[in-house]
């Protein structure tokens, strides 16, 4: 392990880095929290109070709930009368209207009629017309009033003694004298002279109807601060529940009318410091993933994912927060990167979504204690009976927590309540989900899983299937590389079913021509037909045609460095060799026998180097004896470590080391000396 450089780490541009990190993900899980801690009570009637005692923190009235309040608000609006005034100028226009309309009289009825028509008119405005639509409405209620404005004077008027329109054309053939020439008088259509002349006076009618809804008393009572309003495992009462429910209201007013800024600022500093604490652990002690966006993204993009969720939650208190699988961070941290991490993330997110919630206490530890347990029993993501298994374990474990918890605040076991045990079985079912989301996860952040890696390395998939047909000698050695690669990483505590995956797939790219490789010849040598340069260009390009068919393949870009690295910038050297020692005396364009490269930069890439060497080697032994093999072994990993091969890369000599001895015990292992069956006599 390379030691700590601090001019590296102190940086500006890391500097700025971080403190973006920071900034954003404070802004945005600031900017989702509820900001008053009253919203987080869950009440429920006629259940037991499963928060701590709870006491008036100050005076506060004891409010009525809507339905009282708006069914006195309803009982009082019957005594509402909505404001209406004469138009004076209505009568006396309709009735000059008509009087000059038949001046000549009325065709076949009596002069005399137009006095008394006139005067009916005159009688129905003074009575009063309004719009037949709100004539309507207010005749449904036959005992409404309504209040008629004359100058400065307001009457109460029966609805019953106005008339729409309608009615007061009816109530005009009331005269008996009118009645008689009904049929006559129809021509004249009177009811053109008969328009409404009461308006309804909105600005008073509304201001009457707020005074009288207003005189509502919204309160019933009153708490004092210092009162005892619940204690815990009491049962919640419709009384207690209208006390709590005021208590919060009450408490949103204040806060909505003070604008205090304190609690705010209290956040956004614990917050930050709770962020910048985890950010300065990852630079510290894992500040290769500040090389590795993906690995950034994945950790602050968990924190403020489930901060989120989390303030949902608490903002529709119909569900519990317990339901969230906040297990499932270090699950997917565990798999993709380290125990630590995963441990130091999930304290940290759920400190913060602590904070959102009545008793942060008891929620820290059940979840620090599910997030303990699931990093400790999945230590690895291979199976679906791993993840299974974890759930009831994490779920079981939480539960213990919570009943603790429980049995230590209360003096009967029939006190229990087990909603929230409850939640914590559906919390486990949830986790399950961790199996499908691992996929989303490893195409979001770009990170391969060994489920991922065990699917890739199952030999019927259709490139390693085709190498076995087209290239039976590579598969083979393939096969055997990667079983050596295998130990050796098991030896050092690599990633065993990385490299493993990846010596599979790291000569695919001799499928494009694999005659000119040894393994797959069977006496025939094209090599003979072509000069050293060209023969070179032939083997060397199996590296660049197989990260081309890796791409078209759509393999994960860590099996694609694999197939770059494994012979690292290194030579064709028999070819190189034989074509400097044929032309001594010429420039040799030592690129032209040149793998593109680059080296290994991997601690599981540089394995694979050292394995495919040896087994390549190894086959070209002409005896094997322990001595045999051990030269080669040696003799090629020294030259690899000689030439830098293992510059870039975090392995170390004692690495190595053991890499070698795997490699002797395994190569003797696979070339034994069999003993020799006797012939039988006859």
């Amino acid at each position: 392990m390379s030691n700590l450089n601090l001019k590296e780490s102190f940086s500006w541009r890391s500097i700025l880095l971080k403190l973006a990190l920071v900034i954003v993900t404070v802004t945005i899980v600031v900017w989702s929290m509820p900001h008053d801690s009253t919203t987080s009570l869950h009440i429920e009637q006629g259940r037991p109070w499963k928060y701590a005692d709870f006491t008036a923190p100050f005076d506060f009235p004891v409010y009525k709930s809507d339905a009282v309040i708006h069914q006195e608000r309803d009982s009082l609006l019957k005594l509402y009368e909505p404001y209406y005034r004469y138009k004076d100028e209505v009568e006396g226009n309709m009735v000059r209207k008509f009087l000059q309309d038949y001046a000549d009289g009325i065709p076949d009825v009596d002069n005399v009629f137009l006095t008394v028509i006139a005067n009916r008119l005159h009688s129905l405005y003074q009575q009063g017309v309004m719009e037949a639509k709100e004539y309507d409405e207010l005749r449904a209620d036959t005992s409404c009033m309504i209040s008629v404005v004359s100058k400065k004077t307001a009457v109460s008027v029966s609805i019953m003694e106005v008339y729409s329109p309608k009615t007061a054309y009816e109530q005009l053939f009331e005269d008996e004298k009118l009645a008689a020439q009904r049929p006559l008088l129809q021509k004249c259509n009177l009811n053109n002279y008969i328009v409404p002349n009461l308006v309804y006076d909105r600005e008073r009618s509304e201001t009457s109807r707020s005074e009288l809804l207003a005189s509502v008393p919204l309160a019933t009572g009153l708490v004092v601060k210092g009162q005892k309003i619940i204690g815990r495992g009491e049962i919640v009462t419709d009384k207690t529940y209208r006390i709590i429910e005021s208590f919060k209201r009450e408490s949103d007013r204040r806060r909505q009318e003070s604008q205090n800024q304190i609690p705010l600022l209290g956040q956004i500093l614990y917050i930050t410091i709770l962020m910048v604490c985890f950010t300065v652990y990852i630079s510290l002690y894992r500040k290769d993933y500040f090389d590795k966006p993906r690995s950034l993204a994945m950790l602050y993009a968990f924190i403020v994912i489930f901060a989120l969720l989390t303030a949902l939650f608490v903002r529709n208190t119909f569900v519990h927060v317990y339901i969230l699988p906040y297990a499932m961070v270090p699950i997917f941290i565990r798999v993709f990167m380290d125990s630590r991490t995963a441990f130091m993330t999930h304290v940290t997110m759920i400190s913060i979504c602590a904070i959102m919630l009545q008793h942060p206490f008891e929620f820290v530890v059940v979840e620090m204690v599910a997030g303990l347990v699931a990093i400790s029993s999945l230590r690895e993501l291979s199976q679906r009976s791993q993840l299974f298994k974890t759930a009831i374990v994490v779920t079981i474990s939480a539960m213990a927590v919570n009943l603790a918890f429980d049995l230590m605040e209360i003096t009967a076991l029939s006190q229990l309540d087990f909603a929230d045990y409850n939640y914590l079985i559906v919390n486990g079912v949830t986790l399950l989900f961790a199996y499908p989301l691992l996929y989303i996860i490893e195409k979001a952040f770009g990170f391969i899983s060994d489920i991922t890696l065990i699917e890739l390395s199952n030999t019927n998939n259709e490139l390693l299937r085709r190498m076995s047909e087209v290239a039976p000698g590579t598969f083979n050695h393939s096969i055997q590389v990667a079983n050596l690669a295998g130990e050796i990483a098991n030896k050092i505590d690599a990633e065993a079913q990385l490299v493993r995956t990846g010596a599979l797939y790291h000569d695919i790219g001799k499928l494009s021509n694999p005659i000119y490789f040894t393994e797959n010849q069977s006496g025939i040598d094209p090599h003979a037909m072509l000069s050293d340069i060209e023969s070179a260009q032939v083997i060397v390009s199996h590296v660049t045609e197989g990260v081309k068919m890796a791409d078209k393949q759509n393999l994960p870009k860590v099996i694609r460095d694999f197939i770059a690295t494994h012979h690292g910038q290194g030579k064709a050297k028999y070819f190189y060799i034989r074509y400097k020692n044929e032309h001594p005396n010429e420039f040799v364009d030592e690129l032209l026998f040149t793998y593109p490269g680059p080296n290994p930069f991997t601690r599981e890439q540089a394995i694979l180097m050292m394995a495919d060497s040896v087994e390549a080697a190894s086959r070209s032994l002409p005896d094997y004896t322990e001595q045999s093999i051990r030269q080669l072994v040696e003799k090629i990993i020294d030259s690899q470590v000689a030439e830098g091969y293992f510059r870039e890369c975090p392995i170390t000599f004692r690495d190595i080391q053991y890499a070698k001895t795997v490699l002797i015990e395994k190569l003797k292992t696979i070339y034994h000396t069999r003993i020799s069956y006797p012939d039988e006599k006859k």
